[in-house]
């Protein structure tokens, strides 16, 4: 039973290696600031999370397993917010192309003032 799950977990960390690599390479390859910020979220937590998965299989003990899910935890909650303020900062500093946005939203709330309270 060992031999399997030690199997289990070497499969594992090769798939979270491979994700984490996607994440690499669409941040080299793509131009802007959207896909990018897609490439280096989602490939990257999702790698992230196989790999604790697999840590924690390999490891066997239930304080690595608490610890694991404290990091993917954390990193699902900074890996949503950290991207959000990157696009916003890159939108504020023209650096997307309005172009390639289908609804913008950010444009047309600091058009229009904000309503007076009371």
């Amino acid at each position: 039973m060992n031999a399997v799950l030690d199997i289990i977990s070497v499969v594992l960390i090769l798939l979270g290696a491979a994700l984490c690599l996607t994440a690499a390479i669409g941040l080299l390859r793509f131009h802007d600031v959207p896909t990018r910020l897609h490439a280096a979220t989602k490939p990257q937590v999702l790698g992230l999370i196989v790999i604790c998965l697999a840590v924690a299989l390999s490891a066997r003990s239930w304080p690595v397993v608490a610890f694991l899910v404290a990091i993917v935890l954390v990193q699902l909650a900074t890996a949503p917010l950290s991207a959000h303020m990157v696009g916003r900062a890159a939108h504020r500093n023209g650096t997307i192309e309005a172009s390639s946005l289908y609804v913008d939203e950010l444009t047309e709330s600091r058009e229009t003032p904000p309503a007076a309270g009371g």
